[in-house]
């Protein structure tokens, strides 16, 4: 009776120890799963952010051999963009920069540059042009967007351009005068356009006034005929 409980102590201690290195083999069979996991994890960060350096790398050199492609800004608003112009600032702007995009594909490109500077009496060679775009170009496709036609007078108004500067030029020469001396070039510019802005109101009411002039001038002469025509029919009776 005694042999049959210990034989049946033995077997119950055998078991348990066989539950217990089941238990931990499972342990650490997770545990290797976990560290595999984190090396598969690791390995596709590692991956993700050479891809990242890689594109980069390539648009760098897309770059510089001129191949790059631009890169559009989702949202471009000139008004909040540029504030220290007005409404009619960037409109006059945007009216000259279409006159000159006459491929209508929303860029300057260099050829459209050369035509503008010729109107405006300031040719350039091929390399004074490309040197115009490279100094706003942003995204280096070689040609000038809207924004970056507005960063040439930006520049201009805050005196950031040289002295020798095609832009620079292009900005004089513009219906928009833009003067040159830092801070005191762009309060130059401003007053020299609220200046013109006054002009032009006083130019508009002039017309007004005249054209209210010929108004009461005909209204004068329907009330003479009218008044001829009744003195008339009175010595018709």
């Amino acid at each position: 009776m005694a042999s049959e409980e210990l034989a049946q102590k033995l077997q119950r201690r055998l078991q348990l120890e066989e539950s217990g290195a089941a238990v931990e083999g499972e342990v650490e069979a997770v545990k290797g799963a976990v560290a595999a996991g984190e090396v598969e994890e690791r390995s596709c960060l590692t991956a993700s952010a050479g891809a990242e350096l890689s594109a980069k790398l390539c648009r760098r050199q897309d770059i510089n051999e001129g191949a790059a492609q631009p890169r559009r800004a989702a949202v471009f608003n000139p008004y909040t963009e540029f504030k220290e112009f007005s409404r009619r600032q960037i409109k006059d702007m945007e009216r000259m920069f279409r006159l000159y995009d006459s491929g209508r594909d929303g860029y300057i490109d260099l050829m459209e540059l050369k035509l503008m500077m010729e109107k405006l009496g300031a040719p350039q060679t091929h390399l004074g042009l490309k040197n115009m775009i490279k100094e706003v170009d942003e995204d280096f496709d070689g040609k000038l967007s809207f924004r970056e036609f507005l960063l040439i007078f930006h520049k201009a108004a805050a005196g950031e351009l040289e002295e020798d500067s095609g832009l620079l030029t292009l900005a004089k020469l513009s219906e928009i005068d833009v003067s040159i001396e830092g801070v005191k070039g762009a309060k130059n510019f401003f007053e020299a356009k609220a200046q013109a802005l006054s002009s032009a109101s006083k130019f508009e009411a002039e017309i007004r006034a005249e054209q209210d002039e010929r108004k009461r001038e005909e209204e004068e002469r329907k009330h003479r005929r009218a008044a001829f025509r009744e003195l008339k029919s009175a010595f018709t009776q």
